[in-house]
């Protein structure tokens, strides 16, 4: 895209915040932070005009916030882009670190869905046979023979992989 094209296509902060998500204050707390790449144009009138390339950065960032990235670390990455060419090597290693963090909770959470479809399945196979009752009753007897029943399948009061 030329800067011709990149300028006839600016866009005013509700477009883009109905592009990205954002609210109209979150962009404007975005900039405030230094979390933009670019100065944000503005009109005659002071107003806001944003480019694609903007637009293509703030989806970038959204992304990047939505899996946990720490508002520190996206300013950092702004500012590493900012300076242009020669810190890629940087750029990288906080990518990388944040995507090592992000596969830790998608392992912690494919743990945490194992035991939600185990017990899904203890309910649903208890209900089938019509004998639901003694589910996570404070009754300590009938806790015991539930917890019998479990373990006799191989799965404990937790599953868990160790």
């Amino acid at each position: 895209m030329t800067t011709t094209e990149a300028a006839s296509q600016l866009l005013s902060i509700g477009e883009v915040a109905g592009r990205t998500g954002l609210s109209v204050h979150a962009l404007r707390f975005y900039e405030r932070e230094g979390l933009l790449v670019g100065p944000v144009q503005r009109t005659s009138g002071g107003r806001r005009r944003y480019t694609s390339f903007d637009v293509d950065w703030l989806l970038i960032c959204v992304k990047l916030r939505a899996s946990g990235m720490p508002l520190a670390d996206l300013k950092h990455f702004a500012e590493l882009v900012r300076q242009g060419p020669g810190n890629e090597a940087e750029r990288l290693r906080l990518l990388d670190a944040h995507r090592q963090r992000v596969d830790a909770q998608i392992q912690a959470l494919e743990e945490c869905r194992s035991v939600i479809a185990w017990k899904v399945g203890v309910y649903a196979e208890h209900l089938a046979r019509g004998k639901a009752g003694g589910l996570w009753t404070r009754q300590p007897e009938a806790r015991r023979r539930v917890r019998a029943t479990e373990h006799s399948r191989g799965r404990g009061k937790c599953h868990r992989r160790r």
